[in-house]
């Protein structure tokens, strides 16, 4: 948690933040043409920020990317000035930035949206906010949340066994809600119930008939402690509103939770029946994950209020109507129909839920039910930056090869007359006889019939009327769109690889998953124009271990727009709205563990702008390999013994094998990325 001293405090409550920002489209669809002179501007519209950033991320006058934690009218950290000031304590990429003052702003802009909605249509109730922490869990992030949400009686939402044990002592005022999703035992229930015991709203969501069953029976059950009665409990409806998307299946009638209105139809008897043991509180839906269109909750909410408003009037005294979370937040690049784009903001939302709520219960005339949404993604996506290093590039030999003795043959000479005829000749057609020849060369080769420089050099005159042909190409995405296949895909196989710092698996797990697109770009040199194209591979030894699906207004982009190395210089490159599941999600393949991550605080009295109050060390090699029962002292033990049994038979000296042992162990306790 973030600590301050009086002048931090009023310097953070005194800077300015628009409650939403929203960039005009025609921000995102510009372009930089060849005539135009390169600014940082340039690079906003060439990486799309304005449609992605919301107004939190901008490029500056030199040309670096910066976060305005407290949104657009805010003070600015530079992103290079972050990873200098970490470099310069001997941390290095690829590690993880938290700006917390930003998940304070989403905070405050989600509640004070609800407030304005509630004010501006007269709706008499109230909203109450909860956080999921499966979004996040991590201590310092709920910590966070949870103190820029005590104006507002912000709560959490729990969906297992150990995120219960986490989140209720953290319920340290009676009015916070804490919601229990997810599938629960006999333990859990037992645990919801003492919760209750204490007076805190803790409330268990009943997700299958049997859930139902089981909190009679720990009701029933006189071993255990005495419990407050009526028990308090919701129900989670399986509506036949959905959204759509890469999180669709999570809502609908053939979702993995909730009850169907047949089953709640017949719940109805067992709640009459114990209904001085019983109260049901709370009505809840999910229709999934980032929930693109505003006409989809809005039907989903009708939906839902219509089932809370007919219940009320059969005398069940609901008091909450939870919508879920699904409140989203824009990956992509100015296209509303992108898996990853969203067609509202968060004013829109908002006053949608609390209109579309308010008609159904005025034309029902029941009186409308406290509001509560479970948004996690738009609270902690923006916060999290990942930053990592490039560590080398690979590109293809475009140039035409120059001829030597002994090299000149039959098809050599045809390839080399297709490199000519590259410029002027129809592409698909020229392409198609490009292919015909590298398929007889590829043959000619394993009958013996070239030499090793012969297939070399027909591979490079390949690949150079590969680039001619490309350089006739448009390369605006949405132009390559409507070319052929073979033409089409040009530009990615002739793209260079950006060798990275990272694992695909461990800190871009929806990438690798379910093809979700992530804002990514280059954190400085952004007062030049990038010369090359390429893709990003990271470290693991998998072919999926690589980036090449990039966030594009139109169609599908395949490659980024970067800048050559140099010599010396480290190149970065950030990933962006990385706060949601992606750290706690990641895998470990190749034991590639987590990364480092530093907490950064907003700070207009520091230099920068900002403080580094912590660092929290990556994952060494050694705690990797425990994870999967390889033990330092095992591993040592036996790397010892191999050692002795050398030094005994004289192959290698005594002083060797000491000091063969000690690079071991020295190299256990390091970083499992690549240092140099």
């Amino acid at each position: 948690m973030r600590l301050r001293n009086p002048s931090q405090m009023r310097s953070v409550r005194t800077s300015t933040c628009a409650p939403n920002f929203e960039p005009p489209l025609d921000e995102v669809q510009h372009l930089q043409t060849d005539t135009e002179a390169w600014t940082p501007r340039s690079a906003e519209a060439l990486y799309h920020v304005p449609a992605w950033g919301a107004g939190y991320f901008h490029v500056n006058d030199s040309g670096h990317v910066a976060v305005r934690p407290l949104g657009p009218n805010g003070p600015s950290i530079d992103l290079l000035e972050v990873v200098a000031r970490l470099r310069s304590q001997n941390v290095h990429p690829p590690f993880l930035l938290r700006f917390q003052d930003l998940l304070r702003t989403r905070v405050t802009q989600l509640n004070r949206a609800f407030r304005r909605a509630i004010a501006e249509t007269g709706y008499a109730n109230t909203y109450r906010g909860v956080y999921p922490i499966k979004v996040n869990q991590l201590r310092e992030v709920v910590e966070e949340i949870l103190e820029a949400g005590l104006p507002f009686s912000f709560g959490l939402e729990c969906g297992s066994k150990s995120e219960l044990l986490a989140t209720l002592p953290y319920l340290d005022r009676d009015d916070m809600l804490l919601i229990c999703n997810g599938c629960k035992d006999r333990a859990m229930m037992q645990l919801i119930l003492a919760g209750q015991r204490l007076g805190k709203k803790v409330i268990p969501v009943i997700e299958r008939m049997a859930e139902f069953q089981l909190l009679l029976e720990v009701l029933e059950d006189r071993t255990l402690p005495p419990v407050s009665l009526p028990a308090a409990f919701g129900i989670r409806l399986r509506l036949s509103a959905t959204g759509s998307g890469l999180w669709s299946e999570s809502g609908g009638e053939t979702s993995k939770f909730g009850l169907s209105l047949a089953e709640l139809l017949g719940l109805l008897d067992h709640i009459a029946d114990n209904h001085s043991a019983l109260s049901l509180q709370l009505l809840h839906f999910h229709m999934g994950s980032q929930i693109a269109h505003l006409k989809q909750v809005q039907e989903a909410v009708a939906e839902a209020t219509r089932i809370y408003a007919r219940l009320r009037k059969r005398g069940l005294g609901i008091t909450y109507l939870d919508i879920g979370g699904g409140l989203g937040v824009t990956y992509e690049a100015g296209n509303p129909e992108a898996p990853g784009s969203i067609d509202y903001t968060l004013d829109d939302y908002a006053r949608a839920v609390v209109a579309t709520v308010q008609q159904v219960c005025n034309a029902e005339d029941v009186p409308p039910p406290v509001l509560i949404s479970e948004s996690g993604r738009a609270l902690t996506a923006y916060h999290s930056v990942f930053i990592t290093e490039v560590l080398d590039t690979r590109s293809r030999h475009y140039e035409r090869p120059s001829w030597a003795d002994g090299q000149h043959h039959a098809l050599l000479e045809a390839l080399h007359q297709l490199y000519e005829l590259a410029a002027s000749e129809a592409p698909l057609a020229l392409h198609e006889r490009l292919e015909t020849l590298r398929h007889q060369v590829n043959q000619a080769f394993r009958e013996g019939a070239l030499t090793l420089e012969q297939k070399a050099t027909a591979e490079q005159l390949y690949w150079a009327t590969c680039a001619r042909l490309c350089e006739r190409l448009p390369q605006a995405p949405e132009a390559l769109q409507d070319l052929p296949d073979p033409l089409r895909q040009l530009p990615t196989q002739l793209a260079d690889h950006y060798l990275c710092n990272f694992s695909v698996f461990r800190s871009l797990i929806d990438h690798w998953a379910i093809g979700q697109h992530f804002p990514i770009m280059p954190i400085h040199r952004l007062d030049e124009p990038p010369s090359r194209r390429g893709i990003l591979i990271d470290l693991t030894c998998d072919s999926d271990g690589q980036v090449r699906d990039f966030v594009t207004p139109v169609g599908e982009k395949h490659t980024l727009e970067l800048h050559p190395l140099r010599p010396g210089e480290p190149y970065y490159l950030g990933f962006f709205l990385m706060g949601a599941y992606q750290d706690i999600m990641g895998d470990q393949h190749n034991l590639f563990g987590r990364v480092t991550e530093a907490h950064i605080y907003l700070d207009e009295d520091e230099p920068g702008n900002f403080y580094v109050e912590l660092i929290l060390p990556g994952a060494t090699v050694e705690e990797e390999l425990a994870q999967v029962q390889y033990y330092p002292n095992d591993l040592e033990r036996r790397m010892n013994h191999l050692i002795q049994e050398k030094v005994r038979t004289g192959f290698i000296r005594p002083r060797e094998g000491v000091d063969l042992l000690e690079l071991y162990r020295r190299i256990l306790r390091t970083s499992t990325y690549l240092e140099h």
